[in-house]
Order: structure tokens, then sequence, then C-alpha cells
């Protein structure tokens, strides 16, 4: 069974401008079109577009996208280089998640800081205050 681009804009979120564009950018390679030459989306274009939307997710570029679409076309010919990219991929991944760990930890102890400062109304206290609590843990 095939779907309009509105059912699959209804079904996954995604505008239909975002649907045309992915098309446009060659992302669904297999996507039919009707006789009207209106898109008709089968079930392994809506796979693609979990895919594609995970790795937006995950911050990749389209010419990535481009290419690992054209590695999974490849069959299993490609599945080394599949599994080179999915390592690339987690690796940038868990460095970008450590760094915002980072941010988050930074956040929390300025927030803490903030906390003491206005509790006690003034910045001053509040640095003696919060300097014992970091010494303290």
């Amino acid at each position: 069974m095939g779907y309009t681009i509105k059912q699959v804009s209804q079904l996954t979120g995604l505008s239909i401008s975002t649907l045309r564009y992915y098309d446009r950018e060659g992302l669904l390679p297999e996507l039919r079109r009707r006789e009207s030459g209106y898109r008709e989306f089968g079930e392994s274009d809506l796979y693609a577009l979990e895919l594609i939307e995970c790795c937006k997710q995950a911050g990749l570029r389209i010419k990535e996208m481009r290419g690992f679409m054209s590695l999974l076309r490849q069959g299993d010919s490609s599945l080394c280089s599949r599994r080179d990219f999915c390592r690339e991929h987690v690796r940038r991944l868990e460095a970008r998640l450590a760094a915002v760990q980072a941010a988050l930890e930074h956040s929390r102890e300025i927030l803490e800081f903030h906390k003491i400062a206005a509790e006690t109304g003034s910045e001053a206290e509040a640095t003696a205050l919060y300097a014992g609590r970091r010494e303290n843990k």
C-alpha cells in the first residue's frame, strides 16, 4: 500500500516541504511516483525517514546521510563500510555527549552558587559558602 505525502506528513510529523526536500536531496531513492507525478511512499520509505530523522538528531549532514543511504542500497557488499560509518558516528556522538555532560555539570554548579546567593542575598557571602561546600565534596 502506498501513502500520499500528506499521509506520511501526518504519520511522521514531518512537514510536506521537509519530505520534498529529502526527496530532492536523494535521501529517498526508492520513492515511487504515480502516473500523475505525485509521490507514493512505501514502507521502505517510512523506514528511511526514521533513519534520516535519527541521523538528523545525531547531527549528520545531508551529504553524510546521502552517503549512508547509498551504502544501504549496495547491500551486503557495503556491510563493512556501513559498520565503519556507524562506528565513527557513535564515536562522534559519545564525544558530543561528554561535552554536553560537562556543560550540564558546570551549569549545575552555577545554579548552586546562585541558589546560595539568592538565599543569603549576597554574592560575597555566597562565594564563601559555595567554596566551603565544594571543599566538603
